[in-house]
């Protein structure tokens, strides 16, 4: 597989948007190998948009995960019918599913490149060892070029946007009362996965109303269309230098609105690795999961995480006092991000 030059390549991208974020080092490494080379992304719907303007691929595949049996079947006979259309050389598995293999096998996918993971090595023409080592989810992911001859890089993760998302992220945010002599703070106070991962929202009450004190302060509460609520709630009686948008932007607003923070305070989701794909300054509160495995990959990213004798737990609820969690003061992240902003 080494010296071979590949024409077509398909790359299977996580289904998660921290874990896809954490894979597009994967992308920019292939394209500095095989610069001449057709790569394709294959993510699944919506996530798609987060690759959409990404300069080291030549196709987005997209598809949809479909949950009903008969309506799955016809779906994984298009993706089937397209994998094989496409003609590809390689395929690079970032999913460790038995079902993300199946559909590169059926597609007729040549020199297919996996973890030995849920029963699929004999679909696999390179099966590597999942890493028993406790190493970053981007290095993770990074092994699996070395049958390709592709060194571990130094490859950040990096998300792309245009000139016309920041003008138009820019223009949101001005119609709301921010000005450009304002420093731009978002926070994210929910997560996907649970409330474990959730710093209690009444403590990122507090650090908004501290933060507040200070005019050049604009603040932005971030999240999806399942937190509005909770958002809401937090801003009713903020001053009109809080705003939320949770659940008012697309996927790439989302994405062009973070790339102009100036700071983001957030819980380990996938916002906070958006923000570490553009290098933005940030605090990430940590407690159920682990910051090694999946901490924000970027030098501007500070870290809480108490490391209390029963953390990670992995749970989505705490079964017993949420200690990971509590130990983290609002005093704390408060000054943590004073420091930060005094350097703005």
């Amino acid at each position: 597989m080494k010296d071979t030059e590949y024409k077509n390549i398909i790359v299977r991208m996580p289904n998660w948007v921290g874990d896809l974020v954490m894979a597009t080092p994967i992308l920019f490494d292939l394209r500095q190998k095989f610069p001449a080379s057709t790569i394709t992304a294959m993510v699944q719907k919506p996530l798609c948009d987060l690759l959409k303007k990404d300069e080291n691929i030549n196709e987005l595949f997209c598809f949809k995960k479909i949950k009903q049996l008969f309506l799955r079947r016809k779906e994984n006979k298009n993706i089937i019918e397209n994998l094989i259309d496409g003609k590809y050389d390689l395929g690079i598995l970032l999913t460790n599913s038995f079902s993300s293999a199946w559909l590169f096998y059926q597609g007729e996918v040549k020199n297919i490149i996996g973890f030995r993971k849920d029963f699929r090595s004999l679909m696999l023409n390179k099966a590597l060892s999942y890493p028993k080592e406790q190493i970053h989810q981007v290095e993770k992911y990074k092994q699996l070029l070395k049958p390709l001859d592709i060194e571990r890089s130094i490859t950040k993760p990096k998300i792309y946007v245009d000139k016309k998302e920041i003008e138009n992220a820019k223009e949101l945010l001005y119609q709301r009362g921010y000005k450009d002599d304002q420093r731009l703070i978002g926070i994210n106070p929910v997560a996907k996965y649970g409330m474990a991962k959730c710093w209690p929202i009444e403590r990122y009450k507090e650090v908004a109303k501290r933060l507040c004190s200070n005019e050049k302060n604009f603040i932005v509460f971030l999240g999806d269309f399942d937190s509005r609520d909770v958002i809401k709630n937090i801003c009713l009686d903020m001053p009109d230098r809080v705003i939320n948008l949770a659940g008012k932007t697309t996927l790439r607003e989302l994405v062009a609105l973070i790339s102009q923070l100036d700071l983001f305070l957030t819980n380990d989701s996938g916002p906070m690795h958006i923000a570490a794909g553009f290098d933005i300054d940030q605090i990430a509160l940590f407690g159920s999961t682990s910051d090694v495995l999946t901490g924000p990959y970027s030098e501007k990213a500070i870290v809480i995480n108490k490391k209390v004798e029963c953390s990670p737990c992995y749970k989505r609820v705490c079964p017993i006092d949420f200690r990971c969690m509590l130990k983290i003061s609002v005093d704390e992240v408060f000054d943590k991000m004073i420091d930060i902003l005094k350097k703005k």
